[in-house]
């Protein structure tokens, strides 16, 4: 977990997962409010997480969490092996878009949609790498293969441009003097739209608006577009 907590920024970790029969093991980077030893509840959490597997493709879940709401899974089935070497994974967190790219590709966008009674992420949180086991949501209800183990994922090249939100006020971390807030990341660019728009065509393998969206009013909203 970083020393520091933040309120805005662009957060990048290379990461390779294990590259055994790893079916529930499950790889994470993520941003999260929720401190250890301390009360869950009304927590913000942005989550890129790795279920593991056997064989490709390897299926890479991001959810958001605010104010504890969360229930806002999406999946993609990766077009490469993360077993077989780094890649690069970020999330852009600005006061206008969460982004999840995969290398320099976005594979998901979360924009700020308060204005229709959407909770969006504010608070201060910290930067978490881990590794847990899961059998129910995870593994389908399999058992983990604990032969396989030691389970190993490799971490490098952590980086963050964020704001300390320890040291600065919230406001002052959605200034535009931090470049991550600025005209360039207030929604993708071109190429990356195009980008975009084909992983949601040929890998997205689950969203929550498919089956929840009547729980969550930017379903309604991207529907209509």
């Amino acid at each position: 977990m970083s020393k520091h907590t933040y309120g805005s920024g662009f957060f990048r970790m290379r990461i390779k997962i294990p590259n055994k029969d790893s079916l529930g093991i499950i790889t994470t980077f993520y941003l999260t409010s929720h401190q250890n030893n301390q009360p869950a509840g009304n927590h913000d959490e942005l989550d890129f997480e790795f279920l593991g597997g056997p064989g490709k493709p390897y299926t890479l879940q991001t959810n958001v969490f605010s104010n504890d709401n969360g229930g806002r899974e999406e999946r993609v089935a990766l077009w490469f092996d993360p077993t077989a070497d780094f890649h690069t994974y970020k999330i852009l967190w600005n006061q206008h878009q969460i982004v999840f790219y995969v290398d320099k590709i976005p594979i998901r966008v979360f924009e700020n949609n308060t204005g229709i009674g959407v909770n969006y992420p504010s608070q201060a949180m910290s930067v978490v790498g881990s590794l847990w086991s899961d059998t129910t949501w995870a593994a389908h209800g399999q058992q983990i293969n604990w032969t396989q183990a030691p389970f190993v994922a490799y971490f490098q090249e952590f980086n963050i441009n964020g704001c300390l939100e320890d040291i600065d006020s919230t406001s002052q971390c959605n200034s535009t003097h931090y470049w991550w807030n600025g005209p360039r990341y207030l929604g993708l660019d071109q190429t990356e739209i195009v980008n975009y728009e084909k992983v949601r065509r040929k890998y997205l393998t689950y969203s929550y608006c498919s089956d929840r969206g009547s729980l969550h009013p930017e379903c309604r909203r991207r529907t209509l577009e």
